[in-house]
């Protein structure tokens, strides 16, 4: 892979994730590709055996569906197998461009809970370079502003450079969410009320939602 990043040296090839570790400490490196399916243990363990973890990981995988799910959730760079070159450039570029090591730790983290317990429970929210983790329960609503979004939390409001799609493919086995427009992601904890004549849904916070006229049928379904 590396001879289509001339920007990127290989300092080693390891054959597990203890002699990764070891590597790592004696070499010091800037971005490590990372299995996800290793001898003896998970890739993402890889957390476990750092304080801090102050390089970059782009995980490695054959895994698809809901493992990718997760890595979505915990906002952690991948490559799926067999490794598409355009992708693994673009994963380089972004790890020169910016720098997320800060976070790792913690969405790491996130990423081992989610994919053992096979149930996403929180999701990190990259907000003006910050990566924040956020319980799904917490979230009321989910708006799309072109190539953005509005999650709007109970403690406050996140402008998030993703799509809506982006949001409805991680919630999509969630029975707390519903896509009830073009526009909207909602979370039934948190309704309120329902106008029939206006076709809007209040929310918590007083936030008020759209509902297509071609999904009433099923948002009746959804809260009954």
């Amino acid at each position: 892979m590396i001879r289509f990043c001339p920007e990127v040296k290989l300092v080693d090839k390891c054959k597990d994730l203890e002699e990764a570790v070891e590597s790592i400490k004696k070499n010091s490196p800037q971005l490590v590709f990372l299995d996800i399916e290793m001898r003896n243990h998970a890739g993402y363990e890889i957390v476990n055996y750092f304080d801090e973890i102050n390089f970059e990981i782009v995980f490695v995988t054959a895994w698809d569906n809901y493992a990718i799910r997760a890595f979505e959730v915990a906002a952690i760079d991948y490559l799926l197998k067999p490794v598409d070159i355009e992708r693994l450039k673009k994963s380089v570029k972004r790890v020169i461009q910016k720098s997320a090591a800060k976070n790792l730790s913690q969405n790491l983290n996130l990423l081992e809970k989610t994919i053992e317990s096979k149930s996403i429970s929180s999701v990190i929210i990259t907000e003006k370079g910050n990566q924040i983790p956020v319980n799904l329960e917490n979230i009321i609503a989910i708006e799309a502003q072109e190539s953005y979004c509005n999650v709007y939390c109970t403690n406050r409001k996140y402008l998030v450079s993703k799509n809506l799609r982006h949001f409805e493919n991680i919630l999509a086995d969630n029975p707390l969410f519903f896509r009830s427009h073009k526009s909207w992601i909602i979370n039934k904890k948190h309704l309120l009320s329902f106008s029939h004549s206006t076709n809007t849904i209040l929310l918590s916070d007083q936030i008020e939602a759209r509902l297509s006229k071609y999904r009433k049928e099923e948002f009746e379904t959804f809260i009954a």
